[in-house]
């Protein structure tokens, strides 16, 4: 029988449930997988309108992820996989301009170009977050750059304007003096692949939930595992005593409400051009942990 595969995602939880040996203690028999995650950061530069999206609809090569949980309700809904719905998790996300830059308010944005991930966690939430200050036809999203670390660093080589990032570049953009504008929090959601074992799925959550309590109680023994996924090129630059802890899973029902408000909130606004927001109702997207199996 094949190992677990699991595909970190630029947080915590996985890399102190390995230190700790959670997964070892839940006897779930694991490998992690480089899916999207590397020093060098080339796995992130996926290039212009692809995203996360695209990755589900491509395949992943692991049987459980994370991703916004918007592309992950819209690509479960598609059949790409199953939505967890036992859990989801929270990110701490914001749109960044440099310090002398002239965009002090979020209205200030106003036609200015925000690098953000295409149908990824930075593209949705940009647009929920704007929203308040800004008619949507002032919103204007860049997908020129990629994904998280091509955009983080070509705001700190100063080739854009302006720029969406969460996780561990959040935090950095913070360290480095970056102004922000506006925050963009976003949920998380975890997506399992067709043939994953429901058991193997129950073993990882329960060792993330072990991960989530130490995390709680100490973040600053933690925060050091960032510097694992970034670029080296940013490593000497890099305090991770001033990182915070990041993404938060919350162990709460993702709900047939949640599920069914995104899914109206995504073709409100045309984010996917062809309007094709997959086929499947929750019963057959999601999978819920048995004691939530009617929330």
């Amino acid at each position: 029988m094949s190992k677990f595969a699991i595909a970190p995602h630029m947080r915590l939880h996985e890399w102190v449930a390995v230190e700790k040996g959670y997964f070892d203690e839940v006897g779930l028999d694991y490998t992690l997988s480089e899916e999207l995650v590397g020093a060098g950061g080339q796995r992130h530069d996926l290039g212009d309108r692809v995203g996360a999206y695209q990755t589900f609809e491509k395949g992943r090569s692991c049987d459980i992820s994370t991703a916004c949980h918007w592309t992950v309700n819209v690509a479960a809904a598609a059949g790409h996989g199953k939505l967890f719905g036992g859990a989801y998790s929270v990110s701490p996300c914001g749109v960044f301009v440099p310090a002398d830059s002239d965009v002090k308010r979020p209205e200030d944005l106003s036609s200015v170009p925000i690098s953000v991930g295409y149908q990824s966690g930075s593209h949705y939430s940009t647009i929920q977050a704007l929203e308040p200050f800004l008619p949507l036809d002032e919103i204007n999203l860049s997908f020129a750059d990629g994904l998280l670390f091509k955009r983080m660093e070509n705001i700190i080589d100063g080739n854009i304007p302006a720029v969406s990032l969460f996780s561990g570049p959040y935090y950095f953009m913070e360290q480095l003096g970056f102004r922000k504008i506006v925050d963009t929090t976003f949920m998380m959601a975890i997506m399992v692949a067709e043939d994953a074992a429901l058991e193997d799925v129950e073993k990882f959550m329960a060792a993330l939930r072990k991960a989530q309590a130490d995390i709680d109680l100490r973040p600053e023994l933690y925060t050091h595992y960032y510097r694992d996924e970034f670029p080296e090129r940013f490593h000497d630059q890099m305090d991770t005593r001033l990182f915070g802890p990041g993404e938060r899973i919350v162990f709460e029902p993702y709900s047939r409400a949640m599920f069914e408000d995104s899914q109206k909130w995504i073709g409100e606004r045309e984010i996917f051009e062809d309007g094709n927001l997959g086929h499947l109702g929750y019963d057959d997207a999601v999978i819920a942990a048995p004691e939530m199996a009617d929330a």
